[in-house]
Order: structure tokens, then C-alpha cells, then sequence
């Protein structure tokens, strides 16, 4: 019982965090500059071989182009990203985890795609939705707060 407590009080503080980092978004101006998005990507993924057991992904990152940003935002998307693909792909037998740019109208389209578990596209529009999940607690942990901050935050940059 005491075991459920702890565990539900820190799922709670945690959705109340996500929460207030999500409102706080709308009110903080941008501080952009030119950010080298090779360095963001490989400082993350370094981060998590180290924090976690990911020995069994491959991960292919590409050369990325520098982009004008605010790059403590923009970390914070690649590590809701990065994350997601590696946690939604935990269950397959030979994760693969791709990260790498395209470009459109002169601008780079940066993009991560992994062979995890996906989504029915009837729920999209459910997605970037705050606390909107697809997936149950038990199946993957996470507050439901971190693709709604990702789209807020890529929005802010237009």
C-alpha cells in the first residue's frame, strides 16, 4: 500500500511539473541563435546509453544542419522525441532509431523515425493533446504532456 502511495504521489508531481513547464512556454520570449543540432542530438542519445539499457539499439543519426533557434527549447524537443522512440521501442526484437533532415523551401525538416509500437492515425488528432495518451501507464510510463510541449515549442518558432 505504502509502495502505491510513493509511486502515485511521484506520477503526480510529475504530470503537475509537466503542467506548469507547459504554461510557462506561452509567456517565455524566444532567445534564438544558431545552434548546432549534431551536437544537441549526439549530447541526448550519449545521455541515455548511459542512463539507461539501450545497448541492443541501433541508432543512426545523420548529419544535421545548424539551424537559427532557442536551443534549450529545442533540446527539450529532441529529448521528448528521442525518448519516446526508444521507449515505444523497448518491445521490438531489433530497434532502429533514425534521425536525420530533409529540406523544404530551403529550410531543413529535421525527423526521428523508429520501428516501435506506433498509433492508429483515427487518433492524431489526440496526440499533441496535454494528458492525451494512447497507450496505457502500464504499457509505457509517461505523464501525456511531452508531444503537447514538443508541438507548443515548434509552434513558438513558426
Amino acid at each position: 500500500m505504502q509502495g502505491n502511495i510513493v509511486i502515485n504521489s511521484k506520477r503526480m508531481g510529475d504530470l503537475v511539473d509537466g503542467l506548469l513547464n507547459f504554461s510557462r512556454l506561452g509567456r517565455r520570449e524566444l532567445m534564438t541563435h544558431k545552434t548546432d543540432m549534431n551536437s544537441i542530438v549526439n549530447e541526448i542519445v550519449e545521455g541515455q546509453f548511459k542512463n539507461s539499457n539501450i545497448s541492443k539499439y541501433k541508432i543512426n543519426i545523420h548529419d544535421l544542419p545548424k539551424c537559427f533557434c532557442d536551443s534549450r527549447l529545442v533540446k527539450q524537443i529532441w529529448e521528448n522525441l528521442i525518448s519516446n522512440a526508444i521507449k515505444f521501442s523497448a518491445n521490438n526484437k531489433n530497434p532502429i532509431i533514425e534521425i536525420g533532415s530533409t529540406k523544404k523551401e530551403n529550410n531543413p525538416v529535421y525527423f526521428i523515425q523508429d520501428n516501435g509500437e506506433g498509433f492508429s492515425m483515427k487518433y492524431y488528432d489526440k496526440l499533441f493533446g496535454v494528458f492525451q495518451r494512447l497507450h496505457s501507464v502500464s504499457e509505457f510510463e509517461g505523464t501525456g504532456v511531452g508531444l503537447a510541449f514538443t508541438q507548443r515549442i515548434i509552434h513558438k518558432h513558426g
